[in-house]
């Protein structure tokens, strides 16, 4: 979709017989791109990349949203690169905190709905099961501390608002664990994979159709202002059941059509030393966004359907 330009349209409010107009950003990351698919019909669908709104460049994500003027904004795009960001400590927080705020400013301003994407790194990983959304934050990594950032700044602002929290994140496109494995499966005889840290993986598409869910959940309700009231907040939103990245790459592997399949070695966290630390335990409770919005898949059921 092109560069939006819309002059000086106002806003429908959010009411449930208006047209929502729905501002995506990150169009070509994997959360984005299935996003864009999934709430075709449920509005005016404006979709930017980083060449239309760079979350890096305050000034054009103020100018893009008041040129758009959304009921809703739907922000997937992040600053994702975990061990980078420990050497770019300020482009991680201006990109996931502070343009996450100027969002939030923006829609206040316009009266406007904002669905925010953030992750399980919020955590230190030091539960012995899974987090809930009241858990006490703790992260230990630069990227978490902006993902953080950014969840607290949409909180303050006093929008309507949903921040869902997601982890391991995958698709069959873009740079991800699945295709970095696929592609290591062609080229070397053996992997070594971590096998001490637990998280759920979870399908781009599977955060994007359920979003779409919530979405049109909203869109019915005949007073869209008490529905968002009642709802507002933070939500996990990861697949069910948990494993760990070694287990995650055996499943992987009995799915992908490769003639020759490496070897998998499990190894310890320890042994493969990265820039930025890793929670050992990302595994995130889901149970009130099931409760409150709609059901999510299994990891193992997301991962064939993704593989087939």
């Amino acid at each position: 979709m092109s560069s939006p330009e819309y002059g000086n349209t106002a806003a429908p409010p959010l009411t449930g017989t208006n047209m929502s107009r729905i501002l995506i950003t990150g169009k070509t990351g994997q959360v984005g791109y299935e996003l864009e698919r999934s709430l075709q019909g449920l509005g005016e669908i404006i979709a930017v990349d980083r060449s239309q709104m760079d979350l890096a460049d305050l000034d054009q994500v103020r100018d893009v949203i008041r040129r758009v003027k959304p009921t809703l904004i739907v922000n997937p795009a992040a600053y994702t690169a975990v061990d980078k960001a420990e050497s770019e400590p300020d482009l991680a927080l201006r990109i996931n905190g502070e343009a996450p705020a100027v969002m939030a400013e923006e829609a206040k301003r316009l009266g406007a709905a904002m669905i925010h994407y953030s992750t399980d790194y919020v955590f230190d990983g030091s539960n012995d099961g899974p987090y809930v959304e009241t858990d006490p934050t703790c992260p230990v990594n630069v990227y978490g501390s902006s993902k953080l950032a950014g969840e607290q700044a949409i909180q303050a602002a006093g929008i309507p608002h949903l921040i869902l929290r997601t982890s391991w994140v995958y698709s069959t496109h873009g740079k991800n664990f699945l295709l970095t494995m696929l592609r290591l499966a062609q080229e070397r005889e053996e992997l070594s994979i971590v096998s001490d840290q637990f998280g759920a993986p979870t399908w781009s598409r599977t955060i994007a159709d359920t979003t779409a869910h919530i979405v049109a959940q909203s869109l019915t309700a005949n007073d869209q202002q008490a529905w968002w009231q009642a709802r507002s907040g933070l939500y996990h939103l990861t697949a069910q059941g948990q494993t760990t990245w070694f287990g995650f790459t055996e499943a992987i592997m009995a799915h992908a059509s490769i003639e020759k399949k490496p070897r998998l070695k499990p190894i310890l966290a320890q042994d493969y030393p990265v820039p930025a630390r890793r929670p050992t335990n990302s595994e995130l409770s889901s149970q009130r966004l099931i409760d409150t919005f709609c059901g999510l898949p299994h990891w193992q059921e997301a991962l064939k359907l993704c593989q087939e």
